[in-house]
């Protein structure tokens, strides 16, 4: 369980909220809350999920490792 006010406990978890909050969140304007909500569900989606290089992927986007493991299937 983790602590309270211990950001190691959850170290995944806040690395991913820092990339969120410094690449989309701070210096950005939204007109409202609902086109908040869509700027950050399409930095999550689209770029994070989909385009942006992962270090515990070799420093590659997950596209890229999903390819790559789909060219060398796992023999059963």
């Amino acid at each position: 369980m983790s602590r309270r006010g211990n950001c190691w406990d959850n170290a995944v978890a806040e690395s991913f909220f820092k990339s969120l909050k410094t690449e989309c969140v701070y210096g950005a304007r939204f007109a409202n809350q609902r086109a908040a909500a869509i700027e950050i569900f399409e930095y999550i989606e689209v770029f994070y999920n989909r385009e942006r290089i992962h270090s515990s992927l070799g420093y590659r986007t997950p596209k890229q490792m999903e390819e790559k493991l789909n060219m060398n299937p796992i023999a059963a």
